[in-house]
């Protein structure tokens, strides 16, 4: 935007003194400028704008209104800077009239014009005041610009920078002196101000002289408030002098004849001999350029002088000499007069040349004798415009190395480079990248006023060359040091993207950086933590608690080094053989990569199907399975990754890290069951474990109440996609059609122990609960302890003064509350259920319920403040006798069943009222004469609050209650209770109905099979129809099943059901990085497993000698039907084209305490038959064409199929009659529910007859063949 003209050169007092200042130096100069010259002769009391209208002779009335405003202007800003300003040693500019300066800036401006001899009306002198107040975006201005040329301009620059748009031009002009300012730069000042000039090559003749700008980028400040932060001039083209005969002057004062100049060699040898009062002139080449320093309100910088022998450092302190900073260039001759020898105290006590106020530097400077020098030198500082290749391979051939460790420590290289930068990764942070593939970090380094923008060409001395430091930032890294000089050889011609305002752009972690002085590993990764949680983190969180400090906590806590200790500035700039912080760098293999929520599932949805072929979710003979059989098997299935990569099994090459706040479900949440991770991205739900107290290395249901509201990073948890799938596939040959498919969905979710958490804000209960649980130890912080409590004494009866007061002047306290102290004893599980209606807004229908049975402890208490889980208080407990109650909990209230759990203590809080009476239950109405045994019940609302109270919160006379009897799986087998509570290992999950005719894609019949430590198995239903899914159900899990329905099959077999009143809680996480077998089934002997009282003993190891094959069978089945397949289906009614083999055997095993019928099937009948793959394919050709064919070998009374004439008959008896055969087995079978009962058999011998009962053989399937 361009500005708007206005004079904002000050007040009127300040106008005042400008003007009778300008009109003091015109009265000084009237006597010279009567006189004649170029000006000729003029009357002394002629008007000077009518002097210098008639001097320029314009031809419009646009030309002489634009006059007048120049002379204006010159008259209120310019005039009094230039009256005030020291004469310089070439010319008096403050003996200039105002009509001579005025006359010098049109003419200057008209040299500048492409368009000679006309005046630019379309342009307009601005004071510094307006430029800084009311131009708020970046421009650029040009006088001799033409249109053309402009937009040539503005295309090369937006061609150069794609995706970027080229400066806009506005039509200003800057008239005013140049001066230095602070710390050695340079600032445009005029009577209304100052703003800070950027220059790429400045001469310092030029300070203090009244100058025109022709060429310049404005660059505004982010921040507004401060002169120095409100933006900053860029020169492109030289100042033009509006002071006669300037140009003239300045070339003569270049010609300076030195005498007494040493070489570097000369003066190092005067270095080690200090002469009190002994002034060098040293010359020699720039070798490098520190950059400048502030250390205890001392702003300082540091240059040495080279030559080919040796380098002397040169240390510029003085004020009036900071800014050669500006002038000073790697690779320039220059020559520095009147140095003297000083100590450095802090570097080893070591002499350096001292610039005094008296020195002079000479840029350019040629010695005569050391011509030949120079140039060889200055060819060995050639700058890289890329880094060598012979770097990056050896780089890379390091990286090959680093899988053998985790971390390797590798050493950089000291390279100059010179190119554009592309982008800024983060100002605030010093990260850009160079040339699209090189990045560059400047924190090591101290800010610079003015930063890098997109555009910029830069030029570096000295930068250290690193090849991969973070994963997240490109491969070849440069970093500088307090050695390494970067000078902007060409400023930006674009706008660049605006910068982001959030961390890190505020420049805390330089700062940490400085105080901590970690690795650059370590830096750039904690950089990229910063930008990825400034825009993932909850927005409450990160306004309160800085995302810097916490990247930077959670790199401390996941790195393995620490700091380094503090930074030896005058080491690092001035030692010979250099070392710095980034001289040495760690690499390492296992750096975090850091995901969003949203990214992490999405990532797995993206990944559920395409992960894994459906042919690799059926068993290893999943070929010869049926239609019914496929579709079922692919009906569920689960994925489990670890965020630690082992083996390839994960969504990453990199171990992952998440960031988020524990929270409650939400109500859009579809998992009720548990607690959700959310940032601002998303939320995903969470199966949690904590370590229990009881047992050592035991887990448990999470039950603290303080992880809610807690920013914590997860660095270990496993991601669980369970996939459900709806198929009409009618063979293993048609899985890759998708047009089978009806229906398909999945459930992602996360399993993660609290143990694993890294605590990053914690909430307000969780600060009292670790405080709390830091002191349970106790016994050596008693000194502590007594002056904390002496505090809090003092603390409290101000505390309890305030309160008073308060009770006095306000009776509606917003924070009042009541609370009371209840102990959990049952918990029912969550369903859809009809209630009535709760509120005005609320509909009578389905919603979700549960209760809870608990005993309250204490009585209603009365709060000012909420209290929330701090340590109970005498008051609290002061019933005599518990009063048992049913919490009800409903609709939103739900949310609240992941941290109830059976046996924990817990503040039951209803916020903003003092009436006790809300929580107190409403018992249940009878008729007179009737004995009510039921609790009082109590419906819990909306906006009440749960606060855990764990044992250090407690009375002592509070014990933890014991909850309910758990029993396991072999108590459950062997008890004969109808509702049972028992907890067991899953080691099968299989869903048994798939579809219902009304949704046509529900899963909600699921068959667990549990076991325990002594290998009993039970196999547990469960109907999911009206209750939310509950996520967890995975084998290798140990879940606690509450209030399920014990039962006996019509065989005697004992399995569990599911009850609108069971609960579901997942105790411990099994170890999904490495499948591990559930615990072996107990070894049975036949002869006791086939009596009654091992009945209910389901599967078993069983070991003995085969006695004889009675049955082997073997058929191609039709997949749909399952009818014999010849050249097609047997079946009139099917059409199926498409067939799988089956086979079935079955023997007799003896183990010497009883014999027993063992089925087999499928791919245990090759084993058994002790065939090789090739030998049961060519068996499987063999029986194509017939179809099926059934084998007695020992049954002399069966018929087989076939003519005695049959080879394939004949080698199927032989095999099975073979030695080879009966030969001692190891299985695992389960005991078939088809169990024949004892029989009555007669038996006739010779002429008598005999009655007999005969008991069934035990009839057993087995399950797995163990190998010899």
């Amino acid at each position: 935007m361009n500005v708007r003209g206005g004079n904002t050169g000050g007040d009127g007092q300040r106008e005042d003194i400008n003007r009778r200042r300008t009109g003091s130096c015109l009265k000084a100069v009237s006597g010279s400028l009567s006189a004649g010259g170029e000006t000729g002769t003029r009357s002394e009391d002629m008007d000077p704008l009518q002097e210098l209208l008639d001097r320029v002779k314009p031809s419009t009335e646009a030309e002489s209104l634009w006059l007048k405003n120049i002379f204006t202007f010159i008259s209120e800003h310019l005039s009094p800077v230039v009256c005030s300003s020291a004469p310089s040693q070439t010319g008096n500019h403050g003996d200039l009239s105002l009509v001579d300066l005025s006359m010098c800036a049109v003419q200057a401006i008209q040299q500048q014009m492409c368009v000679p001899h006309s005046l630019p009306v379309s342009y307009r002198l601005l004071s510094v005041s307006e430029l800084v107040s009311q131009q708020h975006l970046a421009c650029v201005s040009n006088l001799s610009w033409s249109t053309n040329q402009q937009r040539a301009w503005a295309r090369e620059a937006e061609l150069a920078m794609p995706g970027q748009r080229a400066l806009p031009r506005v039509n200003l002009l800057l008239i005013g002196c140049l001066r230095e300012g602070r710390d050695g730069e340079y600032r445009l000042t005029d009577a209304s101000g100052s703003v800070m000039c950027e220059c790429l090559s400045l001469s310092p003749l030029w300070l203090d002289r009244p100058v025109f700008l022709p060429h310049w980028n404005y660059i505004p400040h982010n921040a507004s408030g401060q002169e120095e932060a409100a933006g900053f001039l860029e020169l492109i083209g030289s100042p033009v002098l509006l002071c006669p005969g300037a140009e003239q002057g300045l070339a003569a004062a270049g010609r300076v004849e030195l005498s007494g100049v040493v070489g570097v060699g000369e003066a190092g040898r005067l270095l080690r001999h200090r002469v009190k009062g002994q002034r060098l002139s040293v010359f020699g080449e720039v070798g490098s350029v520190c950059p400048l320093l502030a250390v205890a309100g001392t702003t300082f910088f540091c240059f040495t002088l080279t030559d080919e022998s040796r380098s002397l450092p040169v240390l510029v302190q003085d004020s009036s000499r900071l800014s050669w900073i500006q002038r000073v260039c790697v690779g320039q001759s220059v020559c520095v007069t009147a140095l003297r020898v000083c100590v450095l105290r802090g570097w080893r006590g070591n002499n350096i040349l001292c610039v005094t106020k008296r020195s002079e530097l000479h840029a350019d400077y040629t010695h005569t004798q050391e011509h030949t020098q120079e140039h060889t030198h200055s060819e060995s500082l050639l700058l890289m415009s890329q880094p060598a290749e012979d770097d990056c391979e050896e780089a890379e051939h390091e990286e090959v190395e680093l899988d053998q460790s985790a971390v390797r420590i590798k050493q950089s290289k000291v390279i100059s480079y010179q190119g554009v930068v592309t982008e800024v990764v983060s100002e605030g942070a010093g990260l850009y990248v160079l040339d699209g593939k090189l990045g560059l970090c400047m924190a090591y380094q101290p800010a610079a006023k003015r930063k890098l923008r997109a555009g910029d060409r830069v030029e570096l001395h000295h930068a250290h060359f690193l090849y991969r430091p973070c994963p997240d930032f490109p491969p070849s890294m440069l970093c500088t040091c307090l050695r390494s000089s970067l000078r902007v050889t060409a400023f930006s011609r674009v706008v660049g993207s605006p910068p982001d305002n959030r961390c890190p752009g505020d420049g805390a972690l330089p700062r940490l950086l400085l105080q901590k002085n970690t690795d650059v590993s370590d830096y750039l990764w904690t950089c990229h933590l910063s930008s990825q949680l400034a825009h993932s983190l909850v927005q409450g969180v990160w306004r309160q608690q800085c995302v810097c400090l916490l990247s930077w906590r959670l790199t401390e806590t996941l790195s393995r080094a620490g700091g380094r200790g503090r930074r030896d500035i005058y080491s690092e700039m001035l030692d010979e053989p250099h070392t710095c912080p980034v001289t040495q760098y760690s690499v390492s293999s296992a750096v975090r990569q850091y995901l969003g929520v949203l990214e992490l599932l999405e990532s797995l949805q993206t990944d559920c199907w395409s992960s894994a072929p459906l042919s690799s979710l059926l068993p290893p003979d999943g070929s010869n399975l049926t239609s019914s059989q496929i579709n079922g098997f692919l009906s569920w299935s689960c994925r489990t990754l670890s965020s630690e990569p082992r083996g390839g099994d994960a969504v990453r090459q990199r171990p992952l890290l998440l960031v988020g706040v524990l929270e409650l479900p939400s109500q859009t949440s579809e998992f009720k069951h548990s607690m959700q991770l959310r940032d601002a991205t998303g939320a995903a739900a969470c199966v949690l474990t904590e370590s229990s107290e009881e047992e050592e290395g035991a887990q448990r249901a999470v039950f603290n109440s303080a992880w809610i509201g807690c920013l914590v990073g997860v660095v270990q948890f496993t991601m669980v996609t369970e996939r459900f799938l709806q198929s009409d596939f009618p063979s293993y040959q048609h899985l890759d059609q998708d047009r089978f498919i009806t229906h398909k969905h999945c459930r992602v979710y996360l399993q993660l122990s609290l143990d694993q958490l890294h605590i990053l804000s914690p909430s307000v209960a969780m600060e009292t609960h670790l405080r709390h649980k830091g002191e349970e130890p106790g016994g050596d912080i008693t000194a502590r302890k007594q002056t904390v409590e002496e505090e809090e004494e003092t603390a409290g009866s101000k505390r309890k003064r305030r309160e008073e007061e308060e009770e006095e002047g306000d009776t509606s306290n917003p924070w009042s509350c009541v609370s009371m102290v209840i102990r959990v004893e049952q918990k029912e599980g969550v369903s859809w259920r009809n209630t009535g209606v709760e509120a005005e807004d609320q509909e009578a229908g389905l919603r979700l319920c549960f209760s809870a049975k608990a005993a309250v402890i204490g009585p209603v208490v009365s709060w000012r403040r909420d209290p929330k889980n701090e340590p109970m208080t005498e008051k609290e407990s002061e019933q005599k006798q518990e009063i048992k109650v049913v919490l009800v909990f409903s609709g939103v209230c739900t949310r609240w069943f992941p941290v109830l759990q059976p046996g924990c203590f817990y503040r039951l809080i209803a916020a903003n009222t003092q009436d006790p009476s809300v929580l107190i239950g409403c018992g249940v109405s009878g008729r007179s004469g009737v004995d009510l045994h039921a609790e009082s019940t109590l419906q819990v609302r909306r906006g009440w609050r749960f606060h855990t109270l764990t044992r250090p919160l407690l009375l002592p006379t509070c014990r933890q209650a014991v909850p309910p009897t758990v029993l396991s799986v072999s108590e459950v087998l062997d008890c004969s209770s109808e509702l049972v509570c028992f907890q067991g290992v899953v080691s099968e999950r299989i869903s048994v109905n798939n579809r219902t005719a009304h949704s046509g894609h529900t899963h909600s019949g699921v068959r667990l099979t549990l076991c325990d430590q002594a290998g009993r198995s039970l196999q547990v239903y469960l109907d999911l129809s009206h209750t939310p899914y509950p996520p967890g159900l995975l084998p290798g899990n140990t879940l606690l099943l509450s209030g399920f329905q014990r039962r006996l099959s019509r065989t005697g077999s004992v399995y569990c059901t599911y009850l609108p009143v069971s609960s579901i809680t997942v105790v411990s996480l099994g170890d999904t990085s490495s499948a591990q077998p559930p615990p072996p089934a107990p070894i049975m002997h036949l002869g006791e497993w086939a009596l009654s009282s091992k009945q209910r003993c389901t599967v078993g190891q069983v070991k003995g000698h085969v006695v004889c094959f009675l049955f082997l069978q073997l058929q191609w089945s039709c997949s749909l039907c399952g009818s014999v397949y010849t050249q097609g289906c047997s079946s009139s009614q099917c059409h199926s084209t498409s067939s799988v083999f089956q086979s079935k055997a079955k023997l007799v095993i003896d183990d010497g305490t009883g014999e027993a019928h063992v089925w087999f099937s499928a791919a245990l009948v090759r084993a058994l038959l002790g065939l090789a793959d090739a030998q049961w394919e060519g068996l499987q050709r063999a029986l194509r064409v017939r179809g099926h064919i059934r084998v007695f070998p020992r049954g002399q009374s069966q018929v087989c199929d076939g003519d005695a004439d049959d080879f394939l008959l004949h080698f199927l008896l032989c095999l099975c009659s073979s030695d080879v055969m009966i030969r001692p087995l190891s299985l695992t079978c389960r005991k078939r529910t088809n169990q024949r009962p004892e029989e009555v058999r007669r038996f006739t011998r010779g002429d008598r007859e005999f009655l007999t009962r005969l008991a069934p053989p035990l009839q057993l399937t087995c399950l797995h063949l163990h190998p010899d």
